[in-house]
């Protein structure tokens, strides 16, 4: 998930670290090394360069960190090898979870819309979540703390998407490409009157 953000960073970026340092970036006058990792001086990149890494040399950091080229890192090369999903995983029979992590956490993983009542019944505070961004954002960036997690992902009711006389029912669990999939089928098939609020959506999503 992150190849394709550092990607773009390096369309913005200089791609030899050695350019981030002082002018003369490799050698300085002193003879010292700029070391990449750190920006400061040190022994180990004058070797290095001359004579290429030592697996017996403890002076290894200027070979340690040495440039990647972006070709080597480039994420787009991989546009053809998309990876499927495992079938061994397809055919699982789903259960509900129950795990209990540091500090008294509780995260449970209900399969039928009655123990989502009832687990909130008992813990009225708990966090029902789906795709989960909302609350790492929140625990990172606002210090908020859920003791109790729900995921609702795998609940049936909550992932129908219907349409119906006057609209579309669509549940709290369903994928947003689920979601794409029936509104432009339901743009396709009705007056266009009927599906503004249809197309202001797909065209958000």
């Amino acid at each position: 998930g992150y190849r394709p953000i550092i990607d773009a960073f390096r369309l913005f970026a200089k791609t030899d670290d050695s350019a981030y340092t002082k002018s003369s970036s490799t050698i300085i006058k002193t003879g010292d090394f700029i070391c990449p990792s750190t920006g400061k001086p040190c022994s180990c990149g004058a070797s290095i360069a001359n004579e290429g890494p030592s697996p017996t040399d403890s002076r290894t950091c200027g070979y340690r960190y040495k440039q990647i080229s972006y070709s080597e890192i480039n994420g787009s090369s991989y546009s053809e090898k998309e990876l499927i999903f495992p079938p061994e995983l397809l055919l699982r029979i789903n259960m509900p979870l129950n795990l209990c992590g540091f500090g008294g956490l509780k995260w449970y993983r209900p399969l039928r819309l009655q123990h989502v009542l009832d687990l909130k019944s008992c813990y009225p505070e708990a966090k029902l979540v789906v795709g989960n961004s909302e609350v790492g954002i929140e625990m990172n960036m606002k210090n908020a703390q859920y003791p109790v997690l729900i995921s609702v992902t795998h609940v049936p009711e909550l992932n129908v998407l219907n349409v119906e006389e006057n609209g579309l029912k669509i549940g709290a669990s369903v994928r947003l490409t689920k979601l794409q999939q029936i509104l432009r089928k339901v743009i396709s098939e009705h007056d266009g009157h009927k599906t503004s609020s249809c197309k202001a959506i797909l065209e958000q999503l």
